[in-house]
């Protein structure tokens, strides 16, 4: 006989009428389908007049062809430690039955630890509420539900490396910050979001989130394998209610196969290229650049160098070595900077907008060198890959990974950069610093 339970939040969190929820959830959706499609997402879980539409954006991403759909929600009202999973064949949600995979929930329960549990599952809105928009978005899948309480994020960590398979998708459910003023809430998030683009674990704990767990999970396997996490979006309810006195965040990001700055070179090149020109053509005539609809990730914090030629000869470059605010606002202010604000030429001419030839260097975070001597500085240093930063008290020089085509020469490239910076051919200190980073180029 099969063993159904029935979801207890419909009419609370989401409409429990079939047609009305449907019609709900396709509002929601986006009306362009998403770029890249992934194996991992984390999305919000409050009501959906909330956060229902940023659920969907996330939801966008999430693979369809998937067999299988592990949700890891935080519980809210049953005290647990460890995790939990459901002994039921399916979930009964306004949409119809939910197959739950059992062979898979046995497996947890067999090799990983984790526990049957009846209770846990019967008033939780933070897996509930993923239910409908699997339904609607992974159509053929079954599901595996898992609901934690004091938990080490390693242990669901290992769960999801176990299972990526390319069979299975994993979704986090988890709200941000809570019951704040709207400024001190954005201010939260935003650093919240920072961390988790970062897959930075070591400060992260449930002030950031409450499924603070589900997404360190995530950021340790990202972080294994090299891959990111990337913004789908942030909100929080103050957008819906009006009332900024006290509200709760909410934010959306899938894993990505890769870095950052590739996803954006393979999606969006001809957008970037697009904003900074746009951006130079709106400083001829004396105003500023206001894009709209731009994608999430621009909203990352990032740094880049804008270059501009004509006739390939040098008319302009400009740039931030370390991320220190949106890739969007250092895109609009290097290509104007560069534009009309490197010392090295007049400004820009209208004249000239026509001719010049914009491209773009989106770096990565500069990694600290460790080395004595400047023979094992050198021993150090990929050409053709590393771009270089080398620092001594007031003096400081870049050279980006492009350079390498005019110094392919490691010696000659290093001598040309401490030139660069004020400093002889010659010059190495006790105090000579220098970091290495990567740049992906788009024109």
């Amino acid at each position: 006989m099969e063993n159904v339970i029935k979801v207890s939040q419909a009419g609370v969190f989401y409409p429990a009428d079939k047609d009305e929820l449907s019609v709900m959830i396709d509002a929601f959706s986006p009306d362009e389908d998403a770029p890249y499609k992934s194996n991992a997402i984390i999305v919000p879980h409050a009501g959906y007049i909330y956060s229902g539409e940023l659920a969907a954006c996330g939801y966008s991403y999430l693979n369809p062809d998937v067999e299988t759909v592990f949700i890891f929600a935080p519980s809210h009202y049953v005290r647990l430690y460890g995790s939990v999973t459901t002994g039921a064949d399916f979930i009964l949600t306004p949409l119809g039955k939910l197959p739950v995979n059992r062979k898979l929930a046995d497996e947890l329960n067999q090799d990983f630890g984790v526990e049957f549990s009846g209770e846990a599952f019967q008033r939780e809105h933070a897996f509930e509420t993923q239910l409908p928009f699997i339904q609607k978005f992974v159509p053929h899948a079954s599901i595996v539900p898992v609901i934690y309480g004091c938990e080490n994020f390693t242990n669901i960590s290992k769960i999801i490396e176990h299972y990526d398979n390319g069979a299975n998708a994993f979704v986090i459910s988890s709200d941000l910050s809570h019951f704040y003023p709207a400024r001190e809430n954005i201010r939260m998030d935003t650093y919240t979001a920072s961390l988790i683009e970062a897959n930075e674990t070591v400060n992260f704990d449930s002030d950031n989130a409450c499924g603070a767990v589900g997404i360190c999970a995530l950021m340790d396997y990202a972080k294994k394998k090299n891959n990111s996490l990337i913004r789908v979006g942030l909100t929080n309810s103050s957008r819906v209610t009006g009332d900024t006195s006290s509200v709760v965040g909410y934010g959306s990001w899938f894993m990505y196969d890769g870095g950052k700055n590739d996803f954006i070179k393979k999606y969006y090149s001809k957008q970037v290229i697009e904003l900074c020109r746009k951006t130079i053509s709106a400083g001829l005539h004396s105003s500023s650049y206001v894009p709209q609809n731009y994608p999430c990730v621009f909203e990352e914090s990032g740094a880049c160098f804008v270059t501009l030629t004509i006739a390939g000869q040098l008319r302009g470059c400009i740039g931030s070595v370390i991320a220190h605010r949106s890739l969007i606002m250092d895109l609009i202010k290097n290509a104007h900077s560069a534009a009309f604000a490197d010392p090295r030429f007049k400004p820009l001419t209208s004249e000239e907008l026509y001719e010049i030839d914009i491209e773009v260097s989106l770096l990565s975070s500069p990694e600290k060198m460790q080395f004595k001597t400047e023979d094992e500085l050198m021993e150090q240093i990929v050409p053709r890959r590393d771009g270089i930063i080398i620092r001594d008290g007031n003096y400081q020089a870049v050279f980006l990974p492009c350079v390498w085509e005019q110094l392919p020469d490691k010696t000659e490239f290093m001598q040309a950069l401490k030139q660069k910076a004020g400093l002889k051919k010659s010059y190495f200190s006790e105090t000579f610093t220098a970091f290495r980073f990567s740049a992906v180029e788009l024109a």
